[in-house]
Parts: C-alpha cells; structure tokens; sequence
C-alpha cells in the first residue's frame, strides 16, 4: 500500500462531510441501468459488484471493502456502466456527489495515493482473473478464485484461512465461467480432499501449500 494512515483517514473524512447510509444484505445501493447517486465510501460491510450478462444471468466482477470507493470508474471519468452494487452483508456506507469528489481529487494539497492504491487494486483484481480463466478446468479456476479471495479476505484460523466472504455458489460460478452445478461438485470434492470447507457465509481453506499444488 502506498498511502499511510493519515492520508487514508483524509480520504474517509471527506467521504463523512456527506450522507451516511445504512444497507441491509440484498439491499440494491446501485441498480442495473440506474445513474449513480453518488460516490460512495464503504465505511464497514461488502459490497458485491456485478453485471447482466445478454443470457440474464449474474457476472460477478468484484466485491468493494470497507474503506474503498465505489463505483470507481464513473467516479473518476463520468462513464456509466450496467454494474449493479448491492450490500451482501449489513452495510454502511458514506454519499458524496461526484462534482464533490472530483473536487476534492484536483485539490493541489490532496493525497492521491488512497485512490492510487484502490486503482491498482482493482487493475490486480482483473488481471488475476484474466489469468484464472486461462486454466483449463473448472477445479484449477475455482482454486485460484479462493486463493485470490483469501488475500483480500482472509484472516487466519485454527483450521487453515478463513475467507470470510458470505458468497453464492452461483457467484462463484459466474466468476471462474462455469454452471453452479459443476462448481458445487468440485467444491464437495475438494471438501471430501480435507482442502477446503465450505459454509453459507465463509470458506476455510484448510491447506493453502496443497491447493497452490493444484496450479
């Protein structure tokens, strides 16, 4: 990370001169076709990222963290996109108008750095999944899925890494491009391996060393 403390408590300060909202899980803060609000600042809770695709199915694209700004693109360059935000577990979030932000990021004594780091980090995001969909089976791309969420969300536990990421299987599935059936029975599999233990709301990878083997 490239911006310290300070410089990141500067960003969040801006963000609580305007709205604080509260979500509840499977509560839409953004819809399909809908204009943004505003920029948002996640303040505690997830906040899943995802598309329609032509066949009406989810694609997941990213899940947004406390202290991270969404939606980023159109905050930074006004383009608007067909992504529907929506709190995947209680949420609180803080409202600036964009003319607000964009205010705040051509300011000459502001930091960049927090939004730099969120940049990169969503460049990475993608990148790693361009790469996951270069592996040949459904258990190699759903493996390096877990291991990529487990960087950003996992902490650890007496049983491996817990990934504390309260996702459906179909978001699994729609992440690495196959059907939730076939993700759901490499899952199990895995599970009867001892690698990994799946429960509604988070996942334990059990032997991170064994699952890299995979890749």
């Amino acid at each position: 990370m490239l911006a310290d403390e300070a410089q990141t408590e500067e960003l969040a300060a801006t963000f609580r001169r305007g709205t604080k909202l509260k979500y509840n899980k499977g509560e839409f803060i953004i819809r399909s076709g809908e204009a943004p609000s505003g920029v948002f600042l996640i303040e505690s809770g997830l906040v899943k990222a995802f598309d329609i695709t032509k066949y009406g199915e989810e694609n997941l694209l990213i899940v947004r963290k406390s202290n991270e700004v969404f939606p980023l693109i159109w905050a930074i360059t006004g383009e608007e996109r067909s992504v529907v935000y929506q709190a995947i577990s209680p949420t609180e979030a803080w409202r600036i108008s964009r003319e607000y932000f964009i205010e705040y990021l051509n300011n000459p004594d502001t930091s960049l750095l927090p939004m730099l780091d969120m940049t990169i980090e969503m460049y990475r995001l993608h990148s790693e999944r361009i790469i996951n969909l270069e592996y040949r089976t459904v258990r190699e791309r759903m493996i390096s899925f877990f291991l990529t969420m487990s960087q950003r969300f996992g902490r650890p536990h007496n049983e491996g890494v817990l990934v504390d990421l309260p996702l459906r299987q179909q978001d699994v599935a729609s992440s690495i491009n196959a059907s939730r059936e076939t993700t759901s029975r490499e899952i199990s599999l895995l599970e009867k391996k001892g690698l990994l233990k799946a429960y509604p709301q988070y996942i334990i990878l059990k032997d991170i060393e064994k699952l890299r083997s995979y890749l």
